[in-house]
């Protein structure tokens, strides 16, 4: 360990979200390069640093810093340096000068005693010298709530943030109610704050810690999918969390509804943002679902205009779509694969155009924007695109704070909205939509209402339709072409439960048996590198591995790494960079694991000129690791359409490897061909819904490895589990009124 002491010369780099640096420090007189986690750093500190001295391939010796901690200047020079470094604004090197060469050693003691006396230095006002010694007295007052943070265990750059939110004040949080940092600071949740309190003497059974305790349960939950939790569930969880006895927890749901912090719905209860985005969902639709009084002569020649010259099968139902659509505010299409969803699309927006109405379409993913616009000729966008994410967006995690150009007072210019893949599309995403839909406007939803729910909160689709409140057409012939494809038939087959023909006498379905999870994964590895390529033309990398789980030894974690060193093995020329319990590098496959509506992401033409730039990447967007920058401590990854993004290393922990997903994650998306490894589970979760969500993923091959009997017992596997969502109820109550 290498202990120095000097001052910081000037700073190289620095990355102000996470506080890591590149800087210079000079120590007699030679000057060192330094790296580390140092937030708060500015030109002329005076430091002493402990740190290890490594030698970096690109950059040379360098010292990697353990710890940094900020000195008082010993002399004139020292202050001086410091005073005119630029870390007091308004001071310059002359002015730096002139204060010491007045005051001397007794520089500091002046500004933070007798700040008045800098009237005395020619330049320097009363309101100056204020402003002088307010920000010597805070950067002192940071530097003691740091050290003061550090006794609890909490890191420097936790600490900056602490006090950057709090002040002073933080003193009396951390002696009262250290859990109000769960729910003010992002990255900070309720087992930190629980952590810190523990050390800060915070009883077990204060009521601080276990009315967060409940809402950390709770916000737990909406991840699992669900708006609102059984009382009953949620006393049981808060107990397992808190380790207390149910009736403390219970005691505190009336404080806490009181609070409006949650709400208490008969038996079951909600974080109280929850339950006003599902109310609001509610209102909204039912505000949008306006009759609208078109005669039937007129519609009838709207309907033989679209449907003169096409040589497509008719069908009864894509008509009625038709004839709901132009007479309903808003309208559900909901079938399977091949039963004609992309032709009722295309008559619909036939039907509009005719009527010289303005359209927009809009699917929650990239890659299912693409296929719209591929399947109708006319431009579909993201929801986030096509509402304006503008990146006003706070710490949440999730849609619920997101900043949209396009909301209530700013509303999409459209007379129709049509949405495709409604299975994806959770609560916090549908309130933000329908925001942007101004009364008028027809707003047209499409999905496959058997697909799995969407990976945020709330079963949007599948409450609409079951409320009953809403036109619903159901698409349910399947067309000549698509009897061709065994894909889209043994589709229907799971759906309805009936036995699926496992003889590999089809071009597109195939079941290879094997019982050893081993020896299924060599099987995969090979279809995915050698065989399947060829026979879907596409490249490895196209070809998406399915599965169930993510652990185990057919899980996601444990696939995605031997497929890495199958796929991309390590090589000279290829950087990595320690991820996790894993490695990443450069060529790897990724997914973004969850959405950051603040990530910057910049589209290059040729000559690297750019061409298109903006904001947001979201849960399930795949792309390739182009570049890790070991000096830039960042990771480049280039997604669909060529957006590229800079990922701070401190952020990676929003990537993961893509070899292999969960078939949760591949919702919205087609792939030339997909592999799924198929061994036993836990019941709840290897059901028809899930293996048929897998099978409609893939568009050309699907093949899956593994044992019939699990195949077979999925498909008869009709449970699903519970996801606790009212938008139904709420639906049905506001209609009564």
């Amino acid at each position: 360990m290498t202990e120095l002491k000097g001052y910081i010369d000037h700073i190289i780099y620095k990355n102000d979200d996470n506080g890591y640096a590149v800087f210079v420090v000079v120590c007699d007189e030679e000057e060192i390069t330094c790296v580390g986690t140092v937030p708060g750093i500015t030109d002329g500190m005076n430091v002493e640093i402990k740190g290890e001295y490594v030698e970096h391939p690109s950059y040379g010796t360098q010292i990697k810093i353990s710890n940094l901690k900020e000195c008082e200047p010993e002399d004139e020079i020292a202050i001086e340096r410091y005073l005119g470094s630029g870390a007091i604004k308004g001071i310059g090197l002359a002015m730096a000068n002139r204060i010491v060469r007045h005051f001397k050693k007794d520089t500091f003691r002046i500004i933070e005693e007798e700040p008045e006396r800098l009237v005395e230095i020619k330049g320097i006002s009363e309101k100056k010298a204020r402003d002088i010694a307010a920000q010597v007295c805070e950067k002192r007052e940071l530097r003691s709530a740091i050290i003061f943070l550090s006794q609890f265990g909490i890191t420097l750059a936790l600490a900056v943030k602490i006090y950057n939110k709090y002040g002073p004040e933080i003193y009396t949080i951390m002696r009262e109610n250290p859990y109000r940092i769960a729910d003010d600071i992002k990255g900070v949740g309720f087992k930190i704050a629980d952590d810190i309190a523990m050390k800060a003497g915070i009883k077990v059974d204060s009521d601080f810690r276990i009315k967060s305790g409940i809402l950390y349960v709770l916000l737990m939950a909406s991840g699992e999918g669900h708006t609102y939790l059984p009382a009953e569930k949620l006393t049981e969880r808060s107990v397992a969390l808190l380790g207390v006895d149910p009736e403390m927890v219970e005691r505190l749901y009336m404080d806490l509804s009181i609070e409006k912090k949650i709400v208490v719905k008969g038996e079951n209860i909600y974080s109280s943002v929850f339950y006003a985005i599902e109310s609001s969902v509610a209102r909204m639709l039912l505000e949008r679902n306006m009759k609208y009084d078109i005669p039937d002569e007129k519609i009838e020649t709207i309907i033989k205009h679209v449907k003169k010259g096409s040589e497509l099968e008719e069908d009864d139902m894509q008509t009625l779509a038709m004839r709901e659509a132009m007479k309903n505010g808003v309208v559900v299409i909901t079938g399977g694969p091949g039963t004609g969803k992309t032709t009722t699309i295309n008559n619909i927006i036939k039907s509009f155009n005719y009527q010289g109405a303005e359209i927009m379409l809009a699917a929650p993913t990239g890659r299912a924007a693409k296929r719209m616009t591929e399947a109708t000729g006319i431009e579909a966008k993201t929801i986030h695109r096509m509402l304006e994410l503008n990146g006003s967006a706070d710490d949440s995690e999730n849609a619920i704070s997101a900043g949209f150009g396009r909301n209530e007072d700013y509303p999409l210019e459209t007379d129709v909205v049509i949405v495709d893949e409604m299975s994806m599309v959770d609560i916090t995403l549908m309130n933000a939509l329908l925001k942007a839909i101004a009364p008028g406007t027809r707003l047209i939803l499409v999905g496959d209402a058997n697909q799995l729910p969407s990976v945020g909160p709330g079963s949007v689709l599948k409450d609409i339709i079951e409320s009953e409140k809403f036109s619903v057409v159901r698409l349910t012939k399947i067309f000549r072409q698509a009897t061709k494809s065994d894909i889209v038939v043994n589709a229907h087959k799971i759906n309805e439960g009936k036995e699926v023909t496992l003889d590999n006498k089809s071009r597109d379905f195939f079941f290879l048996k094997r019982y050893d999870a081993d020896k299924i994964i060599n099987v995969t590895m090979q279809l995915v590198g050698e065989k399947l390529p060829g026979y879907v033309q596409a490249t490895p990398f196209d070809i998406q591995v399915l599965t169930p789980m993510r652990k185990g030894l057919l899980g996601v974690e444990r696939l995605n790494k031997i497929l890495q060193n199958y796929m991309n093995p390590p090589s000279k020329g290829k950087r990595e960079r320690e991820h996790g319990d894993g490695i990443l590098r450069e060529g790897d496959k990724v997914m973004q694991i969850k959405n950051n509506y603040n990530l910057e992401w910049e589209i290059a033409g040729q000559f690297g000129i750019v061409i298109d730039r903006g904001l947001g990447v979201f849960n399930g967007d795949m792309g390739i690791v182009k570049e890790i920058n070991d000096f830039a401590q960042t990771v480049t990854v280039e997604f669909e359409e060529g957006k590229k993004v800079d990922y701070p290393f401190s952020s990676l922990d929003e990537l993961e490897l893509s070899y292999a997903i969960t078939i949760h994650k591949s919702q919205g998306s087609e792939y030339p061909a997909v592999v799924i490894p198929l061994l036993d589970g836990p019941r709840m979760l290897m059901n028809r819904n899930l293996i048929y969500t897998a099978v409609t993923r893939a568009r050309k091959c699907v093949t899956i490895v593994g044992d019939e009997n699990t195949f077979g017992d999925m498909v008869q596997n009709e449970t699903q589990l519970a996801r606790y969502c009212g938008l139904k109820n709420r639906l049905v109550e506001m209609a009564i009124y």
